[in-house]
């Protein structure tokens, strides 16, 4: 009687088109990938696994972070170009991946506007000019004299070619005919430790990975890449302040995934991204890092990016860099 019962009850919804509801479980129901295009160590690296620590809790899922260095963000950025598009890899994308390297590589194994989803940005950092404790200027001033007194025997390292520190050093040497030997190293760790040593001279670093050191003494800031001081170092002047106009160079961080991800996986991903920026963990980081979190939607980190990408091509170009 129950199953003729059942089986009528089965009829009448299938006469009326209605069908029993199946629910999906909702994202996410395993593990995420967190691609870093950098080595392990650098401020790249230290910012993603904070955020990745962050967002397991209101996620509810573990985020392995995956550290795959190599050929400008190139290598990174296509695994993740080509994977599933189901919210379960992600990376950190940063002014290579999104700005340079269309002007740096004749081809790219990926279209950064079209190959991506953008879920959000997550912060923006200056670089600041740093010179090896020992190296004999203590100022912009300083250093140009001595550069131009020593052509081609000063040199400058950078986390790796392409890399916002690399692009930063030439953009000074555009502005202001500094004749610096460029030596690129695998992430900023080793690249940081030579300068500290004397074994290069220079580089420009970012605050996320070298403000201890600068703090410190460990290395000399002679001035910062941004438009006003910053108040992690107050007393450093700003590159137009020590007599560079027009240099601004900052490092910025966004979240991205493969292209055609399902709209309420961005949404919930770009939602607890923006909250994240109030955990008391991002918090101190970002102010021991000195940098500004980058809120709002993942459109609004598109068109950020590509203000970037159209800034910089032209000044790419005028540096005559190129990567292939």
């Amino acid at each position: 009687m129950h199953r003729r019962h059942f089986l009528a009850s089965m009829a009448a919804l299938a006469a009326t088109g209605a069908a029993p509801i199946v629910r999906a479980q909702a994202y996410p129901t395993q593990s995420i990938r967190w691609v870093v295009p950098y080595p392990a160590g650098g401020g790249t690296d230290v910012l993603a696994r904070t955020l990745a620590e962050t967002l397991r809790v209101p996620l509810g899922q573990p985020i392995v972070v995956d550290n795959r260095p190599g050929a400008a963000t190139n290598i990174g950025a296509d695994a993740v170009a080509r994977s599933a598009p189901d919210g379960y890899t992600l990376m950190s994308a940063d002014n290579a991946a999104l700005a340079f390297n269309e002007y740096l590589f004749a081809k790219l194994p990926y279209d950064p506007q079209k190959d991506f989803t953008y879920i959000g940005g997550i912060a923006r950092f200056p670089l600041a000019l740093v010179v090896s404790p020992n190296f004999p200027a203590k100022d912009v001033k300083e250093f140009l004299a001595y550069a131009a007194a020593h052509p081609d025997e000063v040199n400058y390292a950078s986390p790796g070619n392409g890399s916002p520190h690399h692009l930063a050093m030439e953009l000074f040497k555009n502005r202001t005919g500094a004749k610096v030997t460029h030596v690129p190293y695998r992430g900023a760790a080793p690249a940081m430790t030579d300068v500290m040593a004397g074994q290069v001279h220079c580089m420009f670093l970012d605050l996320a990975a070298g403000l201890s050191l600068m703090q410190t003494g460990k290395v000399k800031v002679l001035a910062i890449g941004s438009t006003t001081r910053s108040k992690m170092l107050p007393d450093v002047p700003t590159l137009a302040e020590a007599g560079v106009p027009d240099v601004e160079v900052f490092a910025f961080q966004g979240l991205l995934g493969p292209a055609k991800m399902p709209a309420d996986v961005v949404k919930r991903l770009n939602e607890e991204l923006n909250r994240s920026f109030d955990a008391p963990a991002v918090v101190k980081r970002f102010a021991d890092f000195g940098m500004e979190p980058l809120r709002g939607s993942p459109d609004d980190f598109r068109k950020f990016a590509r203000a970037e990408a159209e800034r910089w091509g032209p000044i790419i170009k005028a540096t005559g860099v190129k990567l292939d």
